[in-house]
């Protein structure tokens, strides 16, 4: 059901749990890399995945993401899946599940408490959307627990999606059309600016504001967000309803962004994404 058919959200914050190589991580994500499985470190935790999933359940912060960055061949796929499974029953609904989804792993996550199940490379192939493919993902896992994962990079003016761990562009391009087509085979979308994701520099406006602007479905947006100029940067430009992630800032995993500030602005009113105060 699109946000015109309900009442619209405000921006919420959406947490983030990172696995790679089975530890808890805030990584450059365009460093990743499947070869030797390597990625520029921010920051890697000494708790494990099920510690950050109590913790957002204590908050009662719901609908965040769990990313496994190893691909299934990797040998590190399978304690980055027990770390990710066990953040899953940590808090049963709270939390979505997303990094090599297909069909038939799909239905895993789901049982393990997963709400969604978040979703990229399995629908693209020779980079472009393969429509049969997501028709049979929404028929193993259904709309209401489908997130599409539309992250970009941008190549010249455009920003075109990029599946694979953010490795592999496609000829997709991130834009209105885009977003109106594929959601109606979704119940949310999730879109990581890759370009700054764990870099500290500000956030990918063009994107916020193209987000903002459509907004039929739930959008949580993940990338640059260093401080909280950047966020309120965000709920403007967003128009209060994309949602968002706060990674490498967050005080959690090393940062200097108040995880309690952080919950406390997104909630705050009007006055301070419509322009009155800047």
């Amino acid at each position: 059901m699109h946000l015109t058919e309900r009442q619209e959200q405000d921006m919420e914050f959406r947490p983030c749990i990172d696995i790679h190589n089975g530890s808890v991580k805030q990584i450059v994500g365009g460093s990743l890399q499947d070869e030797k499985d390597e990625a520029v470190e921010n920051y890697v935790a000494k708790q494990d995945a099920a510690f950050f999933a109590r913790l957002y359940r204590e908050y009662g912060i719901r609908n965040g993401h769990i990313i496994l960055l190893n691909p299934v061949i990797s040998v590190h796929y399978k304690e980055t899946k027990e770390q990710a499974l066990a953040a899953l029953r940590a808090y049963p609904g709270g939390m979505q599940a997303g990094g090599g989804i297909t069909p038939d792993n799909a239905g895993e996550f789901l049982d393990a408490g997963a709400s969604h199940v978040i979703v990229t490379s399995y629908v693209f192939k020779d980079g472009r959307i393969q429509y049969d493919k997501l028709k049979n993902l929404v028929h193993k896992a259904g709309k209401k627990h489908l997130v599409l994962d539309l992250s970009v990079r941008r190549s010249q003016d455009r920003y075109l999606i990029v599946t694979d761990r953010w490795q592999k562009y496609t000829h997709v391009e991130l834009t209105e059309q885009t977003l109106e087509e594929l959601s109606e085979y979704c119940d949310e979308f999730l879109v990581h600016a890759v370009d700054v994701e764990g870099k500290a520099g500000g956030i990918e406006r063009q994107v916020a504001k193209l987000l903002g602007d459509w907004g039929k479905i739930p959008i949580t947006y993940a990338g640059g967000v260093h401080n909280f100029e950047d966020l309120r940067c965000l709920k403007r430009l967003g128009r209060n309803r994309v949602h968002v992630t706060v990674g490498s800032a967050l005080d959690l995993f090393g940062g200097t962004m108040a995880f309690e500030e952080v919950l406390r602005m997104c909630k705050e009113e009007e006055a301070i994404w419509d322009g009155r105060i800047q």
